[in-house]
């Protein structure tokens, strides 16, 4: 599903080859034609934006908002694990499912970082793509209600997320997430707070059914392309593969 390679791409650090692609960009989402007509013109005015303003305010933008912000961290786990110690090994598990299955990321970026995710997603069947991205769908739902109340044009990436999944996130774990800090990224002192305290932990610590860790214990029960998110009632299984070791976005589109 090339759709999602463009979602990787357009939740990446934004640069001189993606302002490039933009056209591009575009033209793989009218090819494609998975999207309704709202999502897509929506991820077509973000393309725009970084494709017509400075890249330097581009950039500065987009550290503000996902590097600085915790509660807008493009690192899956950071929303599941918070700093337990069951991050690592989620970490590894992960790490085993792309190389198993014979994705071989050139990116330095940890594995649970989403636009490396959303580039796996888009390589696997198109089922299994879309089962696979359901899975943390309060997650994208948390981002997406975050980045709406910020005006910014990023929450259409997260707005195509949960359209493609079309499901109804977990509306318990939501809450959980919406009632973290979610401090401005100009609030420094917030935000220091923020950082030092510990993240919703859905793991043993938790003292109910909803925040029982779930994620560690499937990934190992199974080779499933989705670890550390639980899996979608009714999915049958999975389908194993092997992906290009190279990435660029030309290529790729």
């Amino acid at each position: 599903m090339k759709t999602l390679k463009v979602l990787s791409v357009l939740l990446s650090y934004p640069d001189e080859a993606v302002i490039a692609a933009s056209q591009e960009l575009k033209d793989v989402l009218g090819k494609e034609a998975l999207l309704p007509k709202a999502e897509r013109h929506a991820l077509e005015a973000l393309i725009d934006d970084l494709a017509d303003n400075d890249l330097m305010d581009a950039q500065e933008r987009y550290i503000l908002l996902f590097d600085r912000t915790r509660s807008l961290s493009l690192h899956l786990f950071e929303h599941v694990h918070g700093e337990s110690r069951d991050r690592g090994q989620a970490m590894v598990d992960l790490i085993k499912v792309y190389a198993d299955q014979g994705f071989s990321p050139v990116s330095t970026e940890l594995p649970d970082y989403l636009p490396l995710f959303l580039e796996y997603a888009s390589l696997l069947p198109a089922q299994d793509a879309v089962d696979l991205i359901g899975q943390p769908s309060h997650v994208f739902a948390a981002l997406h209600e975050r980045l709406k109340k910020r005006q910014s044009h990023y929450a259409a990436v997260f707005a195509t997320l949960l359209a493609m999944t079309r499901l109804k996130p977990d509306s318990e774990m939501l809450a959980r997430l919406l009632a973290e800090p979610d401090p401005e990224p100009d609030d420094l002192e917030a935000l220091d707070a923020a950082w030092e305290e510990e993240e919703v932990l859905f793991g043993p610590a938790a003292s109910d059914p909803c925040g029982r860790d779930r994620l560690i214990p499937k990934l190992r029960q199974a080779r499933r392309p989705a670890p550390g998110l639980e899996p979608v009632a009714g999915a049958g299984p999975r389908t194993l593969i092997n992906t290009p070791k190279t990435h660029s976005i030309g290529e790729n589109l």
